[in-house]
């Protein structure tokens, strides 16, 4: 059922087959259960927390991972570039706890989720993780009252925060086959109302702004050593990512002129607990995000950086939308 849901059932939304179709009556229950949620608020019935600072929100439309997690990073640099001091709230996807807390660069990606801890990690602004991001955001505050703008990694769908800005970043699947959740990739129906939308690969619906992702030209293990990918070439490597779609990072290792022998595409946030304690003989690379896991038990493999660069104009377009906020 693993192997199925991680690797077969994201073809199957590519295309409106059979087995697609036949899952069209759950998809019918799980969009009755979503409008009755968002009826809730409508009505009144439950309310929406704003937070006495701006946030952004980075999300998309599709299950699994599309560039959400680089575009927050990118969002964070920008932002401290002019002049504001972000910070960053998130669900924390694959941790084992489930309190709100605040994410320090030696936690455990067991206890704040992987993607949380690499955003830390690289942009060193306050990160808090909790089930109700509102609770993140208030306890982010509380703590760093200095912040001034709050992003939150993903959480497009996540109506009891309200937000200022909602920005949605599509890979090359676009929308799939357009249906909803089980048969298809939507969380929910499409088009719908965001102020941004980003590509971070080809752009199969239209609109929307561009983006490029790319590899950074050095790879590291844990104890800080770096390896240039251009002295990769010529040999085989090993290479591994616990992505929503880690064959992308498997093709961008491939356009960097290396040899993969080998490929373990392993479940998203996967937590490497059964890993074995022995290296292989060839170097064995792997994503940012899984670093942190994997170096418990292989110190030696090669992190590899992602990189992802909106065009100039979704920047403008950004800072646009930003100065026309009313101030809080």
């Amino acid at each position: 059922m693993r192997q199925f849901l991680h690797h077969h059932l994201p073809k199957v939304w590519l295309k409106r087959n059979w087995v697609a179709r036949s899952l069209l009556p759950l998809s019918l229950l799980y969009g009755l259960a979503r409008r009755a949620h968002l009826l809730a608020y409508r009505c009144g019935l439950q309310k929406s927390v704003r937070l006495p600072v701006p946030v952004v929100v980075v999300g998309n439309v599709v299950a699994g991972g599309a560039g959400k997690t680089p575009l927050t990073m990118a969002i964070v640099g920008h932002l401290l570039a002019q002049g504001w001091r972000p910070g960053v709230i998130s669900r924390g996807h694959g941790r084992q706890t489930h309190d709100t807390r605040a994410v320090h660069s030696d936690s455990a990606p067991a206890n704040v989720g992987d993607e949380p801890l690499l955003i830390h990690q690289k942009t060193g602004v306050p990160v808090w993780v909790g089930l109700q991001r509102a609770d993140a955001g208030k306890s982010l505050l509380s703590s760093q009252p200095d912040v001034n703008i709050i992003v939150c990694d993903d959480g497009l769908q996540h109506v009891g925060l309200a937000r200022d800005l909602d920005i949605c970043v599509m890979d090359e699947r676009g929308i799939g086959n357009g249906w909803l959740l089980p048969a298809g990739p939507l969380r929910e129906p499409w088009p719908k109302s965001v102020d941004l939308l980003l590509h971070t690969g080809a752009n199969p619906i239209g609109g929307g702004f561009q983006a490029r992702r790319e590899l950074g030209a050095w790879a590291s293990d844990a104890f800080g050593h770096r390896v240039a990918l251009e002295e990769l070439r010529g040999q085989t490597v090993d290479a591994l990512a616990g992505l929503a779609r880690p064959e992308g990072f498997f093709k961008l290792l491939r356009e960097k002129g290396l040899t993969l022998h080998q490929t373990m595409a392993l479940p998203d946030h996967h937590d490497f607990v059964a890993w074995p304690q022995t290296a292989g003989t060839r170097p064995l690379l792997c994503t940012e995000k899984d670093a942190a896991k994997l170096w418990l038990h292989q110190p030696l493999a090669l992190s590899v950086p992602l990189t992802l660069t909106p065009e100039p104009a979704f920047w403008l377009a950004f800072d646009k939308l930003l100065s026309a906020l009313p101030s809080r």
